[in-house]
């Protein structure tokens, strides 16, 4: 189901020499002078493959996207990568202040969530009037907001659709839904997230997202400290790293979106890795995963590669209404990838 290559991204950590490539200019082969580390030349040549021109506009400095092979019926896959003339640790400290750094454009509200998490944390968290109706009629199995099971048997036991103050009602009960499903999320990992009953056979979140890690395949020892902390968070521990939960309320595809993030910051010698894990999404997603890769290149200069793949797995992108709704979510995720990199690079190097 997955290209056993996708996620070979996390190879970038182990070097960081440089090696000449060659590219045609002007019709001309000539000698690129300009350089790659050995590991990201080699996932760019075997994953990404990229051609001659857009080869030459990341050298250039200008952001690179491409989609990568997934299967279409429930998957989208991105990368991207850009060049950024600033230190590492700037975008780290941005990182930390993540309420101002992820702000404005599609970014709704951003809200860091406090440890132990509290009540108050999701006091921002509104639904749109699409939403609040849609949960008058909601059942499991036939909902367009995405809940679990027990959150619509509580929403049909709890709200008086009757009475004057049912949509306060409505917010009120989703962020103690929010808080609940985080804090179990902190004592129980992936088995505390949601089941989807949607179609003909349950949608298990932690599988899904099992899956998903477990096809990452030629992984060095770093990376399988990774994926057991994504997997087995929080009894596994991940050394030199710090991590911290955040929501979103943000506008993807034709709907605002609440989104709920487990972000993983982990350090090493060579490169920093950032590991974005979503927990939940109101709309379109199960799960996804995005790696971020800071890569310094000493024959470049200061500065560091920054790369990101980002994978998610959603329902309703097979058949003939799915394949429209495919092209919009690739298309909008493909954006999003190159918003997020130009903003990145700009804030970074003080535009």
């Amino acid at each position: 189901m997955l290209d056993s290559n996708c996620v070979r991204l996390t190879f970038w950590i182990a070097g960081v020499a440089a090696v000449f490539s060659a590219a045609v200019l002007d019709g001309r082969a000539v000698e690129d002078t300009q350089t790659f580390p050995p590991a990201f030349e080699r996932y760019l040549l075997e994953t990404v493959h990229p051609s001659s021109g857009e080869r030459r506009t990341l050298l250039s400095g200008a952001p690179l996207t491409k989609l990568l092979d997934a299967d279409p019926s429930k998957e989208v896959a991105v990368f991207g990568a850009v060049w950024i003339n600033a230190p590492t640790a700037r975008y780290i400290e941005r990182l930390q202040d993540i309420e101002n750094f992820e702000r404005g454009g599609g970014f709704r509200v951003t809200k860091r969530i406090s440890s132990p998490p509290r009540l108050e944390d999701f006091a921002a968290l509104s639904l749109p009037d699409e939403d609040v109706d849609d949960l008058r009629s909601c059942r499991v199995g036939d909902c367009e907001l995405k809940l679990g099971a027990e959150a619509l048997e509580k929403m049909r036991r709890t709200i008086d659709w009757s009475k004057p103050t049912a949509r306060q009602d409505v917010e009120s009960l989703m962020r103690q839904v929010a808080l609940d499903y985080v804090t179990r999320y902190l004592e129980g990992g992936n088995q505390a997230l949601a089941v989807y009953r949607d179609g003909g056979r349950p949608t298990f979140v932690a599988n899904e997202f099992r899956s998903m890690i477990e096809n990452m395949s030629h992984l060095s020892a770093f990376d399988s400290e990774l994926r057991a902390f994504l997997l087995e968070f929080p009894s596994a521990s991940l050394p030199a790293s710090n991590s911290f939960l955040y929501w979103q309320d943000a506008q993807f595809g034709l709907k605002p979106t609440i989104r709920i993030n487990h972000l993983v910051i982990h350090e090493d010698e060579d490169a920093i890795v950032v590991a974005n894990k979503q927990l939940y999404a109101s709309h379109y997603f199960w799960t996804a995963l995005e790696l971020r890769v800071l890569l310094p290149d000493r024959a470049r200069g200061p500065g560091f590669w920054f790369a990101t793949l980002s994978r998610s797995r959603s329902d309703g992108l097979s058949g003939f209404m799915g394949r429209v709704i495919r092209g919009r979510v690739r298309s909008e995720a493909r954006q999003g990838i190159e918003k997020t990199l130009l903003a990145t690079k700009n804030i970074l190097e003080g535009r």
